[in-house]
């Protein structure tokens, strides 16, 4: 099969926590035909790619939750801290959630459930510039 589309994707996180990118993987793809797959791999160690509930908030305010609790910063187990105590925890956050993702496409549109969303999810505490490779591969 031949790929119909790849492109590079830049966002700017604002720090530890959630940002939704469905918008800007839907506008990449408008226009294309038929029936695909866009994968959406995350070119980075330490953030992650999750599909989540969009509509309320809460649920990102308790994911977030959730992982500061079982991934705390600053842990005396880990020993990779050179970026600081925010480090090995991101990585580990980013194993456990992570990088990439496929969402069925037909019509140019994504196939997401009703309350689906497509989020990016930093893991460091300061803001970072994050890359987002997507593929469209007709299936």
């Amino acid at each position: 099969m031949e790929l119909i589309l790849r492109q590079i994707l830049k966002f700017r996180t604002l720090g530890r926590g959630p940002l939704e990118i469905t918008a800007a993987v839907a506008e990449a793809i408008r226009g294309q035909r038929g029936e695909a797959v866009c994968q959406l791999f995350l070119r980075h160690t330490s953030a992650s790619l999750l599909i989540v509930e969009n509509a309320d908030p809460q649920v990102l305010v308790d994911l977030e939750a959730w992982l500061a609790r079982a991934v705390p910063d600053g842990d005396a187990l880990y020993r990779h801290t050179a970026e600081g105590p925010d480090d090995m925890p991101a990585h580990v956050r980013s194993v456990l959630c992570g990088v990439s993702l496929a969402v069925p496409v037909s019509q140019g549109r994504l196939q997401l459930g009703t309350w689906q969303g497509i989020f990016l999810w930093e893991h460091r505490s300061a803001p970072h510039s994050r890359e987002l490779v997507l593929s469209l591969v007709p299936v």
